[in-house]
């Protein structure tokens, strides 16, 4: 399967177990994690991409994303146990 099987190019969003998924929910939760992790981000940045991080969590978990996939950092492994 591909990903225009899932969302063809005129699809932005799905419904998956009764919750909405956005096309690029995945992207974003790497690039918000990327940022939440950098050490020379401000305190507005991480607070920002945390924010979004736990945003996103609904989504990746209807998804099952952390049925197949663990987060190595243990920082953000930690932030995202707390709150699925």
């Amino acid at each position: 399967m591909r990903a225009k099987d899932i969302l063809p190019d005129d699809i932005n969003e799905v419904q998956v177990n009764d919750v909405a998924v956005r096309k690029g929910t995945v992207g974003a939760f790497l690039i918000n994690s990327r940022l939440w992790l950098k050490p020379d981000a401000s305190p507005e940045e991480r607070a920002a991409a945390e924010e979004d991080i736990l945003e996103a969590l609904p989504a990746l978990v209807a998804l099952g994303l952390f049925d197949f996939l663990s987060i190595r950092n243990p920082k953000l492994s930690e932030l995202v146990a707390m709150h699925i």
